[in-house]
């Protein structure tokens, strides 16, 4: 096994050429969660599945080993979170992507999954893992863009009537 992964506080992203700064993730600021929360709560697919922001900012807020949440920043502001949780089925699992809509449809997304990428293999991992609900089209087209391929659906896991969609790339 090579190098540890994911353990640094920051992290410099290569940036798109839209992102008119610098891109970067950094552990996230534990006074951000409640706001997170609540802007999250209000965004699909969240909203759609009424998950509350309360169990959102919980979410940012918990510090858990092996589960690190960064703040994916664009110069001096957030844009989105990142929730990991490493060493799951021989490679990281991406629990958490989000990236708030004044910032979405720049880039930021693959950038965070070049990172996820060059990590993953720098500590020798296997395999990447998200999950996607079946409403989020616009994610499962961002995953299977960066060569992850749909390898299960999981009826009726966070709401009645959808899917989650499992997505695996192997490294």
């Amino acid at each position: 096994m090579g190098p540890a992964p994911f353990l640094a506080e920051r992290y410099a992203l290569e940036p798109p050429e839209s992102a008119q700064g610098p891109l970067a993730l950094e552990r996230l600021p534990r006074d951000e969660a409640e706001r997170l929360g609540a802007l999250f709560a209000g965004i699909d697919p969240w909203a759609r599945y009424a998950y509350p922001a309360s169990r959102l900012a919980a979410y940012f807020a918990r510090k858990e080993p092996g589960a690190p949440r960064f703040g994916l920043f664009a110069g001096p502001e957030i844009a989105g979170v990142v929730g990991l949780r490493l060493e799951w089925l021989k490679g990281p699992y991406l629990q958490f992507l989000g990236v708030l809509p004044g910032f979405q449809r720049r880039g930021f997304g693959a950038a965070v999954l070049a990172w996820l990428e060059r990590e993953a293999r720098t500590g020798e991992e296997r395999n990447l893992w998200v999950l996607a609900s079946d409403i989020n089209a616009g994610a499962i087209r961002l995953y299977e863009r960066h060569g992850f391929a749909r390898v299960a659906s999981l009826d009726d896991l966070a709401c009645e009537g959808h899917a989650e969609v499992m997505l695996r790339k192997r490294l």
